[in-house]
């Protein structure tokens, strides 16, 4: 099962997803993960990819690319994956088609633009563990506090409102000819493409998602 998560940032492509992953034993290859890790431990990759964050610009095909290949070679991916948050250019698309890694299912989250300026503006992470927290939804007992260790809690950089307005001009830019595309795809060659509102709670989207993964 190759399930392809397609949606802007904060539309809980990451939780959804995690659901996935515990229900049918399959990898979650998350871009957006791969790039923090390589933020946080200071490679020369991570410099490079840090630098283009601040500037509320998207990571270059090129990088994600390789992080991406390096990654489905591994042997938990024999079986399946979910690529969360790629490809989001047509390049990427074309990569994987190049490749020849097919993808079974393409899910497209949705969610009004108030809604994910909410969601993300209000997100805290502890970086060492990846723990997430959100001021309203899922608040730390102890404010600004991760839960375990007592660290102190981040708001990334990227997810600052001036920069979350950036990435969402930008995503509806880059990627509205890759929806075209794989739309066309389930029209020519039967993929199958759905897209899922995820104004409604996360467990209801959960279920929803794991209806049409039955068809």
């Amino acid at each position: 099962m190759r399930i392809l998560l397609l949606g802007a940032p904060g539309t809980g492509k990451g939780t959804q997803a995690k659901f996935i992953k515990q229900k049918y034993k399959i990898p979650q290859i998350s871009t957006g993960d791969m790039l923090r890790e390589n933020i946080y431990t200071k490679n020369k990759i991570g410099e490079d990819i840090q630098k283009i964050i601040k500037k509320g610009n998207l990571v270059s095909d090129e990088i994600v690319c390789n992080l991406i290949h390096d990654r489905i070679q591994k042997k938990d991916c024999k079986n399946g994956f979910i690529l969360d948050g790629f490809p989001r250019t047509l390049e990427q698309c074309f990569y994987l088609s190049k490749n020849k890694i097919k993808i079974d299912y393409v899910l497209e989250l949705i969610l009004p633009y108030e809604s994910i300026l909410e969601r993300i503006s209000g997100r805290r992470i502890h970086i060492p563990s990846g723990r997430v927290y959100h001021v309203k939804f899922n608040p730390p007992k102890i404010k600004d506090q991760d839960d375990v260790t007592k660290e102190l809690l981040i708001t990334r950089e990227d997810d600052q409102k001036a920069s979350i307005k950036r990435r969402l001009e930008e995503y509806k830019k880059i990627t509205y000819p890759l929806i075209e595309y794989y739309l066309n795809e389930k029209k020519i060659n039967g993929i199958k493409f759905f897209q899922i509102n995820t104004i409604n709670s996360v467990l209801s989207v959960k279920k929803k998602i794991e209806e049409i993964l039955k068809q």
